[in-house]
């Protein structure tokens, strides 16, 4: 799911580097500005949203298995046969807790950026179209948007391989199938 989900945002980004490029006048592309914007955010919209409920699942899951074991309640749904001391198995299911509590942290709030400036700049696209906010108005929001996205791309990249590394950790040590949340 990680690689999926670095090829959405890698997509994005050439998805939004195209429209900025067009709006430049770097390209001479066959569409407008406009147009590839339309496309370019709603894809935007599309791809930050399973970023962000990823790293959501992936923290929500590692928090089960911790509260399974912590509880020591429903211990059949982690091991066929329980073992008496699972101190080994609770001290590396709070570090992964850890993990993925930093990895949606870290994360998140950038996704919550990128669309809220990206939502704004779309917005003054169109006030400045029908003439009412300045060229530099919408510039300026969309020079922060591209700002906040490429921070953003580079964060969720990273911490997209923290995450899928400490799930396939999770899932080895309690054997369970890739295909599984």
């Amino acid at each position: 799911m990680a690689y999926l989900l670095r090829v959405l945002i890698l997509l994005m980004i050439i998805g939004i580097g195209l429209t900025v490029s067009k709006a430049l006048g770097w390209l001479d592309l066959g569409y407008s500005h406009i147009q590839l914007a339309i496309v370019s955010f709603l894809y935007t919209i599309f791809a930050q949203a399973f970023v962000m409920f990823y790293f959501i699942g992936v923290s929500r899951l590692v928090m089960n298995v911790y509260e399974i074991l912590h509880g020591q309640t429903n211990l059949n749904e982690l091991f066929d046969d329980p073992p008496a001391d699972l101190e080994p198995y609770l001290k590396k299911v709070k570090k992964f807790a850890q993990d993925a509590d930093r990895c949606k942290r870290q994360t998140i709030p950038w996704t919550m950026l990128i669309l809220v400036l990206g939502s704004i700049a779309f917005l003054l696209g169109g006030a400045h179209d029908t003439h009412l906010v300045s060229k530099t108005t919408h510039s300026g929001v969309v020079y922060g948007f591209v700002a906040a996205l490429i921070i953003g791309f580079f964060r969720q990249w990273h911490y997209l391989k923290v995450g899928h590394v400490m799930l396939r950790k999770l899932k080895t040590l309690f054997e369970i199938p890739d295909g599984q949340m």
